[in-house]
């Protein structure tokens, strides 16, 4: 049995998207939780798994998945009919887990510390900076619509949502701006919208 704690309009949603992207929508329950928002609003759920009251979690028969890397890896790995991912043994799988790792390593990190406005030597020599996250992005898109190609995969979903939700945040870059407008069109992403919307409501 898979079971997802989601809140609607969170970082959960980019899951909520890819289950659509997998076709998979109907195989997970989707459990509506509260989490802290950061404006202060919400309170920690005691329904949801997550140690912090975190989302997203993925239980599978009764093994919690947290973070949304993992969660993703493990649902493309699940469900590989749509291509959402490479398998493994493909030669791109590599670069996929690559650009995973460089989501949760450096993108977030870096995005947290611009919207906040702080700074340090030690974080810009760790992590670098926005422009040199453009960079990477720009390079990667000057030849090919998506990040692993001429194909839309969860790594295109995952890295273009922080600037689908800090627009501000998105490289002033032609290529990047047209590459997040792309991933944007993706109807997936619209039935997220409404889902969320429906949900939100009702919870």
């Amino acid at each position: 049995m898979l079971t997802l704690f989601h809140a609607p309009r969170s970082r959960s949603s980019r899951i909520i998207s890819l289950l659509r992207e997998l076709d998979a929508i109907d195989k997970v329950d989707i459990e509506i939780v509260d989490i802290t928002r950061g404006d202060g609003s919400g309170r920690k759920d005691p329904r949801n798994p997550h140690p912090e009251g975190k989302v997203p979690v993925l239980v599978h028969d009764g093994v919690v998945i947290w973070e949304s890397i993992a969660i993703i890896q493990y649902l493309t790995d699940l469900f590989p009919e749509k291509n959402m991912a490479p398998v493994a043994g493909d030669p791109q799988r590599g670069r996929y887990l690559s650009w995973l790792g460089w989501y949760a390593g450096v993108v977030e990190p870096v995005l947290i510390m611009q919207a906040t406005g702080l700074s340090h030597h030690y974080f810009d020599f760790t992590f670098r900076g926005p422009s040199e996250m453009a960079k990477r992005l720009e390079d990667a898109l000057k030849d090919s619509p998506y990040l692993m190609g001429d194909r839309y995969t969860a790594i295109d979903l995952l890295l273009h949502s922080p600037f689908a939700w800090y627009p501000a945040a998105t490289p002033d870059s032609a290529v990047v701006k047209a590459w997040v407008e792309r991933c944007a069109q993706r109807p997936s992403l619209q039935w997220t919208t409404d889902y969320d919307a429906r949900t939100a409501v009702a919870a």
